[in-house]
């Protein structure tokens, strides 16, 4: 190594050193001097003596590097038990920080520069967001909890283990490709429930439609409509909030099919996209000609994650591989438009996601998408005649008739 090279390399330890100790620095910038454990000085000394013990260990032995990360651990201890007799501050999140500091500093000396620095970005960029994470679990109950655990069973821990390996009539159970969509659509539930959970739905119904429509549209416009029987005055905001969860659901399935079949997707791109679109218009020019509203009612969603009802859905997503195939077998397509309509009265995910892996494996892709069309169409009907029936005439107008704009323009241009 030059001795160019090696000034480069601890000017980057000691840039890591600065960076992280910037964040920690500022937070506490109103002690007195002396009255902090670590510095902006002391974390870009820390990076720069990571840097000059890698490089001596390099060119001595490695095992001086360890002995070194020894040393500076004992003095952090001294300095974090002598700072516990004037603050009441038992967090050792800076003295890890500064172990964390050393190491990558040494590790930018042994050549892993984009690791070292990628590293230092990530760790301040955490230790900065430690208000916004703190408000996070104040908000996290304990059924939520459960839930994040569970999901992570099933993706990490039993999704890798399942065969993947076709069984039964017509091959149409493959427990690993069940399984991976029940993971997909538990995943994207999820993110959208704690997106209503972080962001709270009391900023209006229409980023109550946004962020619900990941979840259920149909629990948001069971939802929004039963809040019209008491705010008659505020119909336009409902029906803004009930039409953006639909083009949520629309753009839902686009990204579910983009996943399973990008060909696919591409024959339903302009179809559910003009739906998707169409109906952003009108829920936006609703919202911007309707009175503010607010409520402190919260929204009803269901758990994020049940094992239980992962259960259930991968049994019914197998139910209607096996409904599609033996349909399709004595009714031709008319059998698989049947089931695409009896499936989009419940939901329409069972049948995407289906039709999506049918069509991988032989079924006609104008069928397929055809079939997938009607199940967004009879659910576009369902939650018309909810909003209808439980919000009223004046909503039931509203969410009706712009859904029947465009999913009739939609079917036009498919």
């Amino acid at each position: 190594m030059t001795e160019l090279e090696s000034f480069k390399l601890l000017g980057i330890a000691l840039a890591i050193g600065l960076l992280i100790g910037l964040e920690r620095g500022w937070r506490t910038r109103n002690r007195d001097e002396g009255m902090r454990v670590a510095g902006l000085r002391t974390y870009g000394l820390i990076g720069l003596l990571g840097g000059l013990w890698g490089i001596l260990s390099k060119e001595i032995d490695p095992i001086l590097l360890g002995f070194s990360f020894l040393g500076l651990t004992l003095v952090l201890l001294v300095a974090y038990s002598k700072s516990l007799d004037k603050f009441e501050d038992f967090s050792i999140t800076s003295m890890i920080a500064s172990l964390i500091t050393f190491a990558l500093g040494a590790l930018a000396v042994f050549g892993h520069i984009t690791v070292a620095c990628s590293a230092a970005v990530v760790i301040t960029s955490l230790l900065g967001f430690k208000p916004l994470l703190h408000g996070w679990m104040k908000k996290l109950e304990q059924q939520e909890l459960d839930a994040t655990l569970q999901l992570l069973l099933i993706s990490v821990v039993i999704l890798p283990i399942l065969p993947d390996q076709s069984y039964g009539p017509w091959a149409a159970f493959n427990p690993y490709h069940i399984w991976w969509m029940v993971v997909l659509i538990a995943g994207i539930s999820y993110l959208g429930y704690f997106a209503i959970r972080i962001v709270g739905d009391r900023h209006g119904p229409v980023l109550t439609g946004a962020l619900g429509g990941l979840v259920s549209s149909t629990a948001v416009t069971l939802n929004l409509s039963r809040l019209s029987k008491h705010y008659p005055d505020n119909d336009r905001v409902l029906a803004a909030g009930i039409l953006t969860a639909c083009a949520t659901m629309f753009a839902r399935t686009l990204l579910l099919v983009s996943i399973m079949n990008p060909v696919l997707c591409r024959a339903l791109l302009p179809a559910l996209l003009l739906m998707c679109l169409s109906t952003y218009l009108v829920a936006f020019l609703l919202w911007k000609n309707a009175r503010e509203f607010r409520t402190g009612e919260e929204l009803s969603l269901e758990n994020p994650f049940q094992l239980g009802m992962a259960l259930k859905f991968g049994a019914f997503l197998t139910v209607i591989l096996l409904l599609s195939n033996l349909l399709k077998m004595y009714f031709g397509n008319m059998g698989t438009y049947f089931l695409a309509a009896a499936s989009g009265l419940a939901d329409v995910d069972p049948i995407t996601l289906t039709m999506s892996r049918m069509s991988q494996e032989g079924l006609n892709l104008y069928v397929a998408g055809k079939a997938i069309l009607i199940a967004v169409s009879v659910n576009s009907l369902v939650k018309s005649i909810f909003s209808m029936t439980i919000g009223g005439l004046i909503l039931g107008r509203w969410v009706g008739g712009t859904l029947l704009v465009a999913v009739t323009a939609g079917l036009v241009v498919s």
